[in-house]
């Protein structure tokens, strides 16, 4: 492969990330699609091989701010590439796994090592691109992945399951992962600060750590376990436990892991506070579209694969336009004006019934996906400007942290208040409805409509609740005031 001129370096440099940051993406959503072949070939339960999923959630939340941390430290594109070599490896390891505990482990092998993407790439991007208007631009294109992998999985996998099995999802990234692997080695240029005195905190990594991980574990199990379970109960308590000795620790450490003034920074907090609400609705409710298109409309799940096309259209035309109005509208407008269209579009699905056409999912779907797409730049960027450029790495792993602790969250939370809102709603329309013929087929069809009802209007109060979950999310970047810093990549390159 030539090496790009100068002037072009820079995009070289967005395409490679934007490669890593896709396939790790797509990982996460298209190995979902191939369980139900996972569970045939390996004669497991159902519970049981829910651990593939949150055994990588878990990791992946753990090693975030550690290999942030670490890119600040020892180089971004030297952890880049160690991860995403990793993360090959576990790959094809998955697709040649033997039985389910190893399935497991190689996901958690995969999870640790993707989990490097996203710090290491924005924080390389951050300072492949010092212009503020241009490294808008470059990170909004870039945030956009993240919904066109979610979008891509279903409609990628769906054939690859089909054609070749359900090893062939993780078999496929290597030949991506190589063509990824060489464009890094080439274009991306070593960026450290080579004048700090490198002290990893372990000790504040490990209760982190293990705060992260009791956390998301509760927020994935806690619908089957019960929220006031004694595995729930015990969940919550190590979780604080170990928060608080965190604190302890970072309060205390020359180079914390997490540096804690970046929480009296308001510009930082803000966006996280937008970032967590956001993604907690968006996360929370989006999870339930296919669930009522397969359940309702009587959509497979190709078909409902098909219905996201539009949102990973629109997410993808959005971005770019959003990263125009970089200096010419503030960016606590812009975020808090998209994540009020974002809210629109969630507040549509409430109107969704057992009528409804593909139409009328498309069609929220692209309102969304469009005004999440407009704002993500200036939501990424308002990150980068507000920290010191020698703690971009360790910001951006904050806020990944965030984004998947708030979509965890987010699920976790709509799922049980789907549940809640299913009960109470058969209570109430059974009140208010009675049979005047009381055989057997009009109990059962009474009986079955009453449940239909009370399930269509539970959908209807989650959207509904996570619109005025955003609406709150738009009130908070409106306070957002981002500085203008250009960042001088000499400062950042290693000897």
């Amino acid at each position: 492969m030539p090496k790009p001129t100068s002037d072009n370096l820079k995009w070289w440099v967005l395409i490679t990330v934007i490669i890593g940051t896709f396939l790790g993406r797509l990982d996460q959503t298209i190995v979902n699609l191939a369980l139900p072949k996972i569970i045939t070939d390996f004669h497991v339960t159902v519970t049981a091989a829910g651990w593939i999923g949150t055994a990588y959630i878990l990791a992946n939340a753990v090693f975030v701010p550690i290999w942030g941390k670490l890119g600040d430290t020892i180089g971004r594109k030297r952890v880049y590439l160690i991860g995403f070599v990793i993360f090959l490896i576990g790959s094809v390891l998955a697709g040649l796994a033997w039985d389910l505990p190893s399935l497991i482990t190689f996901r958690i092998i995969q999870a640790i090592a993707g989990s490097a993407d996203y710090p290491t790439a924005m924080a390389i991007l951050a300072t492949t691109f010092p212009d503020q208007k241009n490294r808008s631009q470059a990170l909004g294109i870039w945030s956009s992945v993240f919904g066109a992998a979610a979008v891509f999985g279903p409609l990628i996998g769906g054939p690859l399951i089909d054609s070749f099995g359900w090893r062939s999802v993780f078999l496929i990234n290597l030949p991506v992962g190589i063509i990824g692997t060489f464009m890094a080695l080439n274009f991306i240029t070593e960026s450290k600060l080579p004048e700090r005195v490198v002290k990893f905190d372990w000790f504040g990594a490990g209760f982190l750590g293990v705060s992260l991980a009791s956390l998301v574990l509760v927020l994935d199990q806690g619908t089957s376990w019960g929220w006031l379970s004694n595995y729930s109960l015990i969940t919550y308590v190590v979780t604080l436990v170990s928060g608080v000795l965190f604190v302890l620790v970072e309060r205390r450490h020359p180079e914390p892991i997490v540096d804690l003034k970046f929480f009296s920074n308001m510009v930082f907090v803000n966006t996280l506070i937008n970032n967590f609400l956001v993604f907690m609705g968006l996360m929370g409710s989006i999870f339930l579209v296919p669930i009522f298109a397969q359940t309702f409309l009587g959509y497979d799940a190709t078909q409902t694969g098909y219905l996201f096309i539009p949102m990973a259209i629109g997410l993808m035309a959005a971005a770019p336009f959003g990263a125009t109005l970089v200096g010419k509208v503030k960016p606590g407008i812009v975020i808090g004006a998209s994540t009020l269209v974002a809210a629109f579009g969630i507040y549509l699905f409430s109107f969704l019934d057992v009528r409804s056409t593909a139409i009328d999912i498309m069609v929220p779907l692209i309102v969304m996906a469009s005004g999440l797409g407009f704002g993500m730049a200036q939501r990424t960027n308002a990150v980068a400007q507000s920290v010191d450029p020698s703690e971009i790495g360790v910001a951006s792993s904050v806020l990944a942290l965030v984004r998947n602790i708030a979509g965890a969250f987010g699920i976790a939370l709509f799922g049980s208040l789907l549940n809640w809102a299913e009960v109470r709603n058969v209570l109430h329309i059974s009140s208010f409805s009675q049979v005047y013929v009381h055989t057997a087929v009009n109990m059962e069809t009474f009986t079955s409509l009453i449940i239909l009802k009370a399930q269509v209007d539970a959908y209807a109060l989650i959207y509904e609740i996570a619109a005025t979950i955003l609406f709150v999310g738009a009130l908070a970047a409106f306070f957002i005031v981002v500085p203008d810093r250009k960042i001088d990549p000499e400062l950042m390159m290693a000897e």
